[in-house]
C-alpha cells in the first residue's frame, strides 16, 4: 500500500533518447526494485536516433505492464515526460527518471514509502555523488539553488521524482519549461530523499551545453514572470 486509500499502482515513466543498450536492464532494475507492488513502465521514445524504439517495442510486446509513446519529432525531456503523464492516467503514483541508469531505480521504494507517509504531493530523488564534469555540476548546483530560491523546492531536486495525483494534474495542468518548475510553483508540498546517481555510461543525450544553458534561462524567466503575476 502507498498509502490512507490507496491500491498502490506504480506508473514509471522515462523518456528515451539513445538509450537502447539500458533498457533492457532498466526493466530489471525496476521490476526487481518494484516486486511487491504493481507497477507499469511508459517508455517516451523522444525521436531517438538509435534502435532505441525497437527495443521498447520488444521489451512491451513481451511483459503487458510497459508501454511506449513514439514520438516522431524531438520535444526534450520534460516535454516527454509530461506527455508520458498524460497517457498514463490510471495510478495512484506517479514516478519520473531517465533511462540512461544513472537515476538508480533501487531508490524508487524509498520515493514512494516517503510519499505515503503524508503531507507532500512530490518527493525528489536529492541528487548526490559526482555523476558529472565539474563545469556542468557547478552550473547544475547554481541554477538548482536558483530555483530553490524562486520555488521553495528542496535544493537538490531533479526530474527523478515521485509524483501524487495533485503534483502530476499540477505538471500537465502548468506545462512548464522543466517538470521542477511546474512542482515548484504548484503549491503541493515537497520534499528529498538522499540518491546517489551512477556516472553516465551508456547512451547519449540531446542535451548540449548550450541546450542546458537556454533551458535555465528559460525556466529562471518562467519562474519570474510567474512569481510576478501572483503577487
Amino acid at each position: 500500500m502507498l498509502g490512507r486509500g490507496v491500491t498502490g499502482t506504480v506508473a514509471v515513466v522515462t523518456p528515451v533518447y539513445g538509450n537502447e543498450a539500458t533498457l533492457v536492464e532498466l526493466v530489471l532494475r525496476i521490476d526487481a526494485a518494484l516486486h511487491d507492488r504493481p507497477w507499469r513502465l511508459r517508455f517516451v521514445v523522444d525521436a531517438s536516433p538509435d534502435t532505441s524504439l525497437s527495443v521498447a517495442t520488444r521489451l512491451a510486446e513481451a511483459d503487458q505492464r510497459i508501454a511506449v509513446t513514439d514520438l516522431r519529432r524531438n520535444v526534450g525531456q520534460n516535454r516527454a515526460l509530461t506527455r508520458g503523464l498524460i497517457d498514463e492516467p490510471q495510478a495512484d503514483a506517479w514516478v519520473c527518471l531517465d533511462a540512461d541508469l544513472q537515476d538508480p531505480p533501487e531508490t524508487i521504494p524509498a520515493l514512494l514509502d516517503r510519499l505515503a507517509t503524508g503531507g507532500v504531493g512530490a518527493v525528489f530523488a536529492g541528487r548526490r555523488g559526482h555523476y558529472e564534469s565539474v563545469g556542468r555540476r557547478l552550473t547544475g548546483t547554481f541554477h538548482r539553488h536558483l530555483v530553490n530560491r524562486l520555488t521553495g523546492v528542496p535544493h537538490d531536486a531533479g526530474a527523478f521524482v515521485a509524483l501524487g495525483p495533485d503534483a502530476r494534474t499540477a505538471v500537465i495542468r502548468l506545462d512548464g519549461p522543466s517538470l521542477v518548475a511546474s512542482i515548484g510553483v504548484s503549491g503541493v508540498r515537497t520534499a528529498s530523499v538522499p540518491a546517489t546517481r551512477a556516472s553516465r555510461g551508456q547512451g547519449q543525450s540531446a542535451w548540449t551545453s548550450a541546450a542546458r544553458a537556454r533551458q535555465s534561462a528559460s525556466t529562471v524567466a518562467w519562474l519570474t514572470r510567474h512569481r510576478a503575476a501572483h503577487r
